[in-house]
């Protein structure tokens, strides 16, 4: 494959993802997959959540991929393209990792940004953290972040049809 393909193959392996994960956040984690999902949205104090085993799966096709590109793996079947998924599921990954348990949950480190699409990124995602269960919530992806305020206006539509419940911080706005 030339540098070009490569490069066009990972960026649209990692797009591709926040299709996946939005996809299986909210029709698997919010869905079959609560009780995995559920300590994630209740108040802690451990340092793992069972929803932490969620990152297997990513891992698995990123594992996945790197090996049906592998000509170590698949010997002459090797299929290139699965060796740069691979990489863009992983790249995929560690921007989740940052961004979601990094810089919305503060699990690794400790800022709070004031502006931008940072604040945008957390403001949207503790939106979706607003309702009580798995029922209803807005801002399912992780990398992609909606307006705010037509989230908080989602939300409280929600409300109002008896499909989610929110907290009081939200239903007082």
């Amino acid at each position: 494959m030339s540098l070009t393909a490569v490069i066009l193959v990972v960026l649209a392996s990692v797009a591709a993802m926040e299709f996946v994960a939005w996809s299986s956040h909210k029709y698997v984690m919010h869905g079959f997959g609560w009780a995995w999902h559920r300590d994630h949205h209740e108040p802690h104090d451990k340092l793992l959540e069972k929803n932490d085993l969620f990152a297997l799966f990513g891992a698995g096709i990123s594992v996945g991929m790197f090996a049906l590109g592998s000509p170590m793996v698949m010997g002459a079947a090797a299929w290139e393209p699965g060796t740069w998924i691979g990489l863009g599921v992983l790249i995929y990954g560690i921007i989740y990792t940052l961004i979601h348990d990094g810089l919305v949950h503060q699990r690794y480190f400790r800022w709070v940004p004031k502006r931008g699409y940072a604040k945008r990124l957390v403001q949207a995602h503790k939106l979706h953290h607003a309702t009580i269960g798995k029922e209803g919530g807005v801002s399912f992806g992780f990398v992609v972040a909606r307006d705010p305020a037509a989230l908080k206006r989602e939300l409280r539509d929600q409300r109002a049809r008896g499909i989610a419940v929110l907290r009081e911080a939200v239903d007082e706005r």
